[in-house]
């Protein structure tokens, strides 16, 4: 999730961020600086992202099943979700797509509040709030089919809210200081968990809900990182019980953690980064060749840190080689949006994503709360029609894609009206 930025082609209409999403409204005077203008390639880059998310619905995974001899099936089953361990699918871009975005937009947003006339003591007042909302947003979201609050913190918001505000500070530094203070993060989380003890050959693995021969377990040096016996899940046997629990925490089933918004941190000064450099002087041919080497390199850096045997990339404990090989894949991604919309100048095909990447928040509030009243809304109403056009085995994408379907309009109306849900 990211704030949102201005780009050249719009001069008058700025959309401020108030939170990780796109927010509220406001006019900018046509003469304002192009180094601050709107970039749409960020906000086409942030509803693709959602989009991804939203993907969800049509239950591809599920579907593939039909075609267990297809090749392509297969393909796009292993992209449209989290693998078990190791490695990384277009799915496992979706989260680290969020937190790039958050960095993305922070010095198009700090500019703009600066022009505003707004001071350093108010400006990080607002990050705190902000950051507290995102964690309780997080925590009211996956309590909803809980019978007391659920107190998590692997949730995307919530994980990007406990490392809101040292981002926001990063943002008044040099780049430098923040290039040193991403390769801390990264060396010293790798250094935690190299050093946690590693699962002895007794280690019970069944009692973390993790079967003994697992073939994604790791042996010698890298089962430091094994799923439920490493440095994040211990910390969550502790700090998750501080907390009133309808039972003791003893395991995560998918091994998702707490700590790994240490490493998140890592995803956002990335971005942060990458924002300062799309918003300094230069040509959109020399930003863009930035963007390939610069997402190519961290590509390779997280192959090699797997290749190598230093450390895996494993997106559920969010390690330093996935933060360098997931980051590299966004910073690619959000290059492609770069050269088409804003290099290319080719606009109008990302409209509709631009309607979903302005209202963000609002799309992530309602992929959780109205997904399924929608789905059971359009099985009660439109059930035989789909039946007709999907037959048994596609009938979940096609409910998927009229969910995807509603929720864009009711999107479009806000986008008509301007109204971006904020935080």
């Amino acid at each position: 999730m990211a704030e949102s930025v201005q780009t050249e082609s719009v001069q008058t209409d700025t959309v401020q961020v108030e939170s990780p999403e796109r927010t509220a409204v406001a006019r900018q005077p046509a003469e304002k600086p192009a180094s601050s203008s709107r970039l749409l390639s960020l906000d086409a880059f942030r509803g693709t992202i959602m989009l991804l998310m939203l993907n969800e619905a049509t239950r591809l995974p599920l579907v593939a099943r039909s075609f267990p001899n297809s090749a392509i099936w297969a393909a796009i089953a292993f992209n449209t979700e989290h693998v078990d361990w190791q490695g990384c699918s277009l799915h496992d871009l979706i989260q680290p797509g969020f937190s790039f975005l958050v960095g993305a937009a922070l010095p198009f947003s700090i500019a703009s509040r600066q022009a505003k006339g707004q001071g350093f003591w108010n400006m990080l007042a607002h990050a705190a709030w902000r950051a507290l909302l995102l964690i309780f947003l997080g925590i009211f979201l996956r309590s909803l089919r809980s019978q007391q609050t659920y107190f998590t913190f692997e949730d995307t918001l919530t994980q990007i809210g406990l490392g809101y505000v040292f981002l926001f500070l990063l943002g008044f530094t040099r780049v430098r200081t923040q290039v040193i203070v991403m390769l801390l993060i990264l060396i010293c989380f790798w250094g935690a968990f190299a050093l946690y003890p590693a699962p002895g050959p007794g280690f019970d693995y069944a009692r973390v809900g993790v079967p003994p021969n697992w073939e994604h377990n790791y042996t010698g040096f890298l089962s430091h990182w094994n799923k439920n016996s490493n440095l994040s899940w211990a910390f969550d046997v502790w700090f998750l019980n501080l907390f009133p629990r309808e039972h003791p925490f003893v395991f995560n089933e998918g091994g998702w953690s707490t700590l790994s918004f240490i490493p998140t941190l890592a995803t956002m000064i990335l971005g942060l980064l990458t924002g300062e450099w799309l918003k300094r002087d230069g040509s959109k041919e020399y930003k863009l060749r930035g963007l390939v080497i610069g997402g190519a390199g961290l590509v390779l850096l997280g192959l090699l840190c797997q290749w190598t045997g230093i450390c895996p990339i494993v997106k559920r404990v969010w390690t330093s080689s996935y933060t360098l090989y997931s980051g590299g894949l966004v910073v690619l991604m959000l290059a492609a949006f770069y050269a088409l919309i804003e290099w290319k100048g080719w606009r109008r095909w990302a409209f509709p994503l631009i309607v979903i990447g302005m209202n963000s928040i609002a799309i992530y509030v309602m992929s959780w709360t109205m997904q399924d009243f929608v789905r059971r809304a359009l099985e009660r109403h439109l059930g035989g029609v789909m039946a007709a056009i999907a037959g048994p085995t596609l009938q979940p994408i096609a409910y998927g894609v009229g969910v995807m379907l509603i929720f864009w309009i009711i999107l479009f109306w806000m986008y008509r009206r301007k109204l971006f849900l904020r935080i």
